[in-house]
């Protein structure tokens, strides 16, 4: 019998790393939503591929939760973060630098609808940030969140996100909000109070809420992309900024993964809706650690106020670290060469993906739904594309969506092997890399359609 501290003589390579790991981190992975069936340990990322320990490639559809517009690696970005550390550039703690003003004007070059930008190290500190610059502008406390919308993992937004029907009290609501359902311990019950899920595309729901409590912000993603790629539905967006100018809250756009990854202008840019402060991430900066959190210049400007008490503090010893910015500054000025055509080649490649799945699907007889924003996609197994997280949790079908991932990863395509996850395509991806993985996909369903 093996020892419990003794290495079980069965496990192979990426599970061997797992064990050592976790002897000494809890889980053994620093981010614990790494921890996947099957479970691979990669070693390295070039453009569109991954490799893990036992060498073997594969085609990257999760670019990492979605960072990887660029691709693994982009020789431009790693050139340009290099040439930031070989010259000497470093965290100085003092003052401000020519980098950081380069890289807000062009942040805002490619958002026109926000006035100011300050920058941050990751998402869950922008939402945060958010929220906390709307409960001093308005002076309110409660926040209304979307049920299926992942906006960070601070207690005030780490509710909702992909709770089972029994935890919703059994049955969908509308009109009205549903119970907190928070998705980490250690949330007090004073903070769970201020918070109030509703379904996203419910309007009334909004309404409703907002006439029961005083509402500081709503905070969503304009479209759900951490349960796929949920749509707003036509008018939604609009009506959201309705009711926050009746009611007198901010809206917050978290467009972490929208933005850059839809179009230079985010979500918002594609819909013609303007937030009161939107938060950004990932896409921008190619999978470097940086975020943004922007705005309208009144609520933005708390952070410089003479008012003591409105004065929202804004701080942090790795904002704006030379490196990340050095790889966002030159992450964006590839977004916008136009000679480039980065967001055509996504279209045509995702067009291509798109078609073919669609043909497939209905060949080997499989109900099955493509929704696609851009560059950013998902199979939903069910005749229709979800409107909320009721629909997907109730009408898709969930068990056929994880063989479907743990087969097309038998194969070399890697999607997370976790059901609903969005897909997306990266700059470095290829024609062959679609036909590639359509034959794969083929193989699948012609596997999955006889076992069934």
């Amino acid at each position: 019998m093996t020892s419990p501290t003794e290495e079980p003589p069965t496990l192979n390579r990426s599970q061997k790393i797992l064990w050592r790991n976790s002897k000494v981190i809890p889980g053994g992975l620093a981010s614990i939503n790494r921890k996947t069936e099957p479970l691979i340990a990669f070693v390295r990322g070039q453009g569109a591929y991954l490799w893990d320990i036992d060498d073997n490639q594969y085609i990257d559809y999760h670019c990492g939760f979605s960072p990887y517009i660029l691709g693994h690696n982009d020789p431009d970005q790693n050139h340009a973060a290099i040439a930031a550390m070989e010259s000497g550039r470093s965290n100085y703690g003092s003052g401000p630098t020519e980098d950081e003003g380069e890289l807000a004007e062009l942040f805002l070059r490619c958002l026109p609808m926000a006035d100011k930008v300050q920058f941050l190290n990751s998402g869950s500190e922008a939402t945060a940030q958010a929220i906390r610059v709307a409960r001093a502008w308005t002076g309110r406390d409660h926040v209304i969140l979307i049920q299926g919308s992942y906006n960070g993992n601070q207690n005030v937004v780490a509710a909702n996100l992909m709770s089972t029907a029994d935890q919703l009290g059994g049955q969908p609501v509308v009109g009205d909000e549903y119970p907190v359902v928070p998705i980490t311990a250690g949330t007090p019950l004073a903070e769970q109070a201020h918070l109030h899920p509703v379904e996203f595309n419910d309007l009334e729901a909004v309404r409703c809420v907002a006439e029961r409590y005083d509402i500081a912000a709503m905070i969503t993603e304009p479209a759900l992309q951490n349960i796929g790629v949920v749509p707003p539905a036509p008018g939604y967006l609009e009506g959201l900024r309705r009711l926050a100018d009746t009611y007198g809250f901010l809206l917050i756009f978290d467009e972490v993964k929208t933005g850059f990854r839809t179009g230079l202008g985010g979500y918002q840019g594609l819909s013609g809706v303007r937030p009161d402060l939107s938060t950004f991430g990932k896409a921008f900066a190619n999978g470097f650690p940086i975020a943004a959190l922007t705005g309208k210049v009144a609520p933005m400007d708390l952070a410089i106020s003479d008012d003591p008490v409105k004065r929202v503090l804004i701080s942090g010893t790795y904002n704006c670290h030379p490196v990340p910015v050095a790889a966002a500054i030159a992450c964006l000025r590839k977004l916008m060469d136009p000679a480039l055509d980065v967001y055509g080649h996504l279209e045509q490649l995702a067009q291509q993906l798109e078609q073919g799945q669609c043909e497939l699907f209905a060949r080997h007889g499989i109900t099955a739904t493509i929704s696609r924003i851009g560059s950013a996609h998902c199979v939903y197994f069910m005749d229709h594309v979800p409107s909320n997280w009721w629909q997907l949790m109730s009408e898709h079908d969930h068990q056929f969506d994880l063989h479907y991932r743990q087969a097309m990863i038998d194969r070399g395509i890697y999607h997370f092997p976790i059901p609903t996850k969005q897909g997306s395509i990266s700059f470095a991806h290829t024609d062959s890399d679609i036909d590639q993985t359509l034959k794969a996909t083929d193989h699948v369903l012609g596997l999955l359609v006889n076992t069934r």
